[in-house]
């Protein structure tokens, strides 16, 4: 591969490309580092030259193709993932359209015809995954989104089975058809769970990675590239960075290069087989960015806009036209009241679920503190709940009953957490079986009494006492925009080994972006957080 430093690589650009775009187009892009061609020609870069490229890559005599080097690459990882992702729904459908099948009983011969309604379950269920773009490499492995388009894919293959039914005049068990869709959509989230955590390994490992150039200002591409380096697993690794002419000079964070202009995009993308060109911010007016895509389309090279709208995400943001124009919108958290009403439903069932179920281990463990230490076995302390409201909140005493007052300026200096969260890997007040508590978060169950109350939901930042509730500045305040909850996203991400930035940033990210689809994400991985993670304390 070449870099723009190389003397061969400048030579050979200074030879004229004919221009395809009409004369009316004017390029504003700025000075490149060589010989300019347009984004809108047949070929808007010059291949590298051959002797920098290993011989097993040449196509023809006259050099290689670097396009298909680079698409080759990405199929080497894309291929084996599609193919698990295709094997594992296969044998989800087969499976459950048999086991639905076989429930009905009968002869041997009938179960035998069972298998027909496996593999016809099994066809029908990966076409309509298929259809929905369940295949596509970009989005198998990426969470809620795949996730989604499972859900969309059974409500899919729900209404076709109806439509089918009716028109054929055929009858269908509705055991069969109510029972075997919702089972596969749920096994098939599950078995592609464990395959983003395979892909995730594989990107640990510094596998299955796309080679991703960042455009646009200096600092942009620096807030693009840390955040990109703080998630590795999502898969984009960074090769370099193109700035305006007039900031080539300018240093980017880390070990990332500036291999060109804006106007050298093109032939970044060749020079370095980069897979993925993200623009940071607005680095380039919407003519050039229209134009950057028709050449990004000759190269294979996929184009992703990141528009500088930090930690909001998902349901809120929407594209729209309008006069020409794609249009970002931005809803309010709050505006969809079919949300709002979800998560208060899944609060107050779920919520009371988990009570009655957890009564039993509340009583168990209220006996051992009373046994243990002197004092009620339930602590009420006051806490800030949504909009600054203050309300009682329940737990289990895991602490001696004078705590509060041996919270001293002394104590609180010996805090393990930064900012406004006491916090201490071993503080003296705790008692011994209160440590256990702690430790699998036991003397938090209470607080369901609170949820069904509707004091707080089950998801949600935690409330904070009113003395820290005092202290919030600004953004901080937006932290308690929604109910406090029994868990939430920092706590699913580190619990108190967390800083106190890094806990606001993630309370506000939920915030910001919370949806009952999340909600129930968060539980899923609160039960791992509790038994295996650390922070607990």
């Amino acid at each position: 591969m070449t870099t723009f430093d190389d003397a061969a690589s400048v030579d050979l650009r200074k030879v004229e490309v004919p221009v395809a775009a009409p004369a009316s187009f004017v390029e504003r892009r700025g000075p490149a580092m060589a010989q300019r061609v347009s984004w809108a020609s047949p070929t808007p870069y010059v291949p590298p030259p051959t002797a920098v490229v290993p011989a097993r890559t040449t196509s023809g005599a006259d050099g290689f193709d670097p396009i298909k080097r680079a698409e080759e690459r990405r199929r080497q990882w894309a291929r084996p993932l599609i193919l698990r992702a295709l094997a594992g729904d296969t044998v989800v459908a087969a499976a459950t359209g048999y086991a639905a099948f076989a429930s009905f009983g009968g002869s041997p011969a009938r179960l035998a015809a069972g298998a027909l309604v496996a593999v016809g379950a099994a066809v029908a269920w990966c076409t309509v995954l298929w259809l929905v773009r369940a295949y596509d490499s970009r989005r198998v492995g990426q969470g809620p989104e795949e996730f989604g388009m499972v859900g969309r894919a059974a409500a899919l293959l729900l209404v076709a089975l109806a439509l089918g039914s009716y028109s054929g005049d055929v009858l269908l068990p509705r055991r069969y058809v109510l029972g075997a869709v919702p089972v596969a959509a749920m096994v098939t989230c599950a078995y592609r769970y464990g395959l983003r955590r395979w892909l995730h390994a594989k990107r640990g490992r510094g596998t299955a990675l796309m080679k991703t150039l960042v455009v646009g200002s200096p600092s942009a591409v620096d807030d693009v590239v840390r955040d990109l380096q703080t998630v590795p697993y999502h898969g984009y690794s960074v090769v370099g960075a193109c700035v305006p002419s007039t900031l080539s000079d300018v240093g980017i964070v880390e070990d990332v290069p500036v291999v060109g202009t804006l106007s050298d995009i093109p032939q970044a993308v060749i020079d370095h087989e980069v897979d993925v060109v993200i623009v940071a911010g607005s680095g380039l007016p919407s003519s050039a960015l229209r134009r950057l895509s028709w050449a990004l389309d000759r190269t294979g090279a996929d184009l992703v806009v990141a528009p500088g709208l930090v930690e909001v995400a998902g349901p809120r943001l929407r594209v729209r036209p309008a006069a020409g124009l794609s249009l970002l919108h931005v809803d309010a958290p709050e505006d969809h009241e079919g949300r709002l009403l979800g998560k208060a439903l899944l609060d107050r069932s779920l919520g009371l679920a988990l009570f009655v179920t957890a009564l039993p281990v509340i009583a168990v463990s209220a006996i051992l503190v009373r046994a243990t230490s002197r004092g009620p076995a339930f602590f009420a302390q006051e806490r800030m709940g949504r909009d600054g409201h203050p309300f009682t909140m329940w737990k289990l005493r895991s602490m001696v009953t004078d705590a509060d007052k041996l919270r001293t300026a002394e104590l609180l200096s010996q805090s393990d957490r930064d900012g406004l969260m006491f916090k201490m890997r071993r503080d003296p007040r705790i008692t011994r079986v209160g440590a256990w508590l702690r430790r699998y978060s036991l003397d938090e169950l209470p607080q369901l009494w609170n949820v069904v109350r509707g004091d707080m939901s089950l998801v949600g930042p935690r409330p904070p006492l009113r003395s820290e509730y005092d202290q919030y500045h600004d953004a901080v305040h937006r932290r308690l925009r929604v109910k406090p909850g029994l868990t939430g996203l920092w706590q699913v991400s580190g619990r108190a080994d967390l800083s106190w930035e890094e806990s606001v940033r993630l309370d506000l990210r939920y915030v910001d972006n919370w949806s009952v689809a999340l909600d129930l994400q968060i539980m899923w991985k609160t039960g791992r957080a509790v038994l295996f993670g650390p922070g607990a304390y």
